[in-house]
Order: structure tokens, then C-alpha cells, then sequence
């Protein structure tokens, strides 16, 4: 009998209580799920309930997002580097030793990292508009390059508009083909937490090294060739960071990529869940 339960957790990491959502028989294969910006493991809530019948699922949040705890910039580096490790170490308490990731947005410079470290250790990947190549930044990363070069108070204020309870509400709805379909909760449960004092600080550490991470793009998609791990791509087409270009640029490095893009914005599981969540069933049935 398929059951919904999920589970929430805490564990400790590097004196951090991490926060994260477990669902599933852990004798069967396990998805990790990591989340993107500015949101929190809460963007998987329905791949959770509705995956757990056939898979073991586990969905943490970073140190400065959603439940985990939050320690502020001058305690804890806000980098990717930072974050992919707090991540490994979480994993590798919890005992997973071979996974699945399911990367977006911020879950592809976390996941990335993992896997180049640990290539042995994943088994497939999902993508569902997490870069990877210099193709799949839009003009609307402009911005953040200009901040890139210079971190100057006039190139730090377009930034901070993303922080704003409008700019965090646009990043759901834009692109949609319906922003009644999104659930408020989403943008409300952001606001409130990016709105900590001293947040603003850490995410603009993290969108600071983000230029890193591009750096990155050529060892990640040596990875992705010399590795070819299997493949599925969700990809909403209309997202203002990650366009389209993005997910056709797997297909250059990946022999067997399961590909599929959604007319939906940058969180395509808000608009598009059935849909995505069946195309991880059938992806995983056939690794």
C-alpha cells in the first residue's frame, strides 16, 4: 500500500544542524534532491509524496536556507565549494553510499561538485534547469556579471531586488502559462527566510562566487563525457536565468539523455509535477 509520509530531520554537520525530508523504504534505490535558489528542500514536497512508493528519497537544505540553521556570513563561508561539502559530509553520515541526483538552479554547482568528487557513488542524474554551460546563461544574468566584476554598492542594488517579496514572487511566476496554478506558500515561506538579518549578506556571497562556478562548467562537462552517466532532463523554457540553450547543450557531452522541456518558468515542478514526476518514474524503471 502506497503510503504519502514524509519524514523531517535534522542531522548535524560541521556543528550545522542540517534540515531534510526523507520519504521512502531506505533499502530501495535513493534520489537526493537539491534544491535551488531562494528556496528550500519545500520545492520537492510533491516528488517526495509521490515517489516513495518505489524509491527512497532525501531532500536537505543548505546552511542559510529553509529549516537547517542559518550561521551568519562571518561564522560560515557562503560559497558553493562550502556548501557542496556540508552536503557530501550530510550524505555521507546518512550512510549513501550509490544515489540518483536531482539538481536545479543551485542543485547543479552543489550536485556537480559531488559527483566529480565522487563519480563512483551516482548512478544517474536529473536535471531540471541546472546549468552547466556558458550557453545556458541568459541576458538576464547580466547583472550578475556586472557584480562579478565589481562588487560596488551600485552593481549589489539589482541584486538585492531579488530579494524583495515581488522579486522572489516573480522568479515563480514568470514564464508560467498560468500564475494562478503557483502556490503562494512558495514565495511567502522565501521572503520570510531570506529576510533573516544577515541573509542578504550570505546570498550575496553565494551569487558573488557564483562566477566560480562557470569556471567550473569545462571540468563538470568532462565529467558528464567521460562518465556518461544516464540522463533526464525536465527543463521549463521559459526561465529568465537558465533558457532552453541550456538543457540542448547536455546533449553535445550525454550519449542517453531522456529529454523533455515544459512551457513553464524556472520551477517547472510548480506547473508541470505530474508530468516531471512521471518522467522520473520512467527514467529510473529503465536505468
Amino acid at each position: 500500500m502506497k503510503t504519502n509520509r514524509v519524514s523531517y530531520k535534522y542531522k548535524k554537520v560541521r556543528d550545522i544542524n542540517i534540515f531534510y525530508r526523507e520519504s521512502g523504504d531506505p533499502a530501495n534505490e535513493t534520489i537526493v534532491l537539491l534544491h535551488g535558489f531562494p528556496t528550500s528542500s519545500h520545492m520537492y514536497r510533491e516528488v517526495l509524496a509521490e515517489l516513495c512508493d518505489d524509491y527512497h528519497l532525501i531532500a536537505p537544505d543548505y546552511p542559510g536556507f529553509g529549516e537547517s540553521d542559518f550561521p551568519l556570513p562571518d561564522i560560515f563561508e557562503y560559497s558553493f565549494d562550502a556548501i557542496a561539502k556540508v552536503i557530501d559530509e550530510l550524505l555521507e553520515s546518512l550512510n549513501l553510499t550509490t544515489y540518483t541526483l536531482m539538481v536545479q538552479d543551485y542543485g547543479a554547482p552543489v550536485g556537480y561538485r559531488i559527483a566529480t568528487a565522487h563519480p563512483e557513488r551516482v548512478k544517474a542524474l536529473i536535471v531540471q534547469n541546472g546549468n552547466a554551460y556558458e550557453e545556458g546563461l541568459s541576458p538576464g544574468f547580466d547583472a550578475t556579471k556586472n557584480f562579478w566584476k565589481s562588487r560596488t554598492t551600485e552593481n549589489e542594488q539589482p541584486i538585492h531586488e531579488m530579494f524583495t517579496l515581488e522579486g522572489i514572487k516573480w522568479q515563480y511566476t514568470h514564464g508560467t502559462k498560468n500564475p494562478e496554478h503557483i502556490n503562494p506558500d512558495n514565495w511567502n515561506l522565501d521572503y520570510f527566510k531570506i529576510s533573516r538579518p544577515g541573509n542578504h549578506q550570505a546570498q550575496l556571497n553565494l551569487i558573488f562566487d557564483y562566477q566560480n562556478n562557470v569556471k567550473l562548467y569545462p571540468k563538470w562537462q568532462k565529467y558528464l563525457r567521460d562518465n556518461q552517466p544516464p540522463l533526464l532532463i525536465t527543463w521549463g523554457k521559459n526561465d529568465p536565468f537558465f533558457p532552453e540553450p541550456g538543457a540542448e547543450a547536455y546533449l553535445k557531452d550525454v550519449k542517453k539523455v531522456d529529454y523533455h522541456i515544459y512551457d513553464t518558468g524556472h520551477f517547472a515542478l510548480e506547473e508541470e509535477s505530474a508530468n516531471i514526476i512521471a518522467n522520473i518514474r520512467d527514467f529510473m524503471q529503465n536505468l
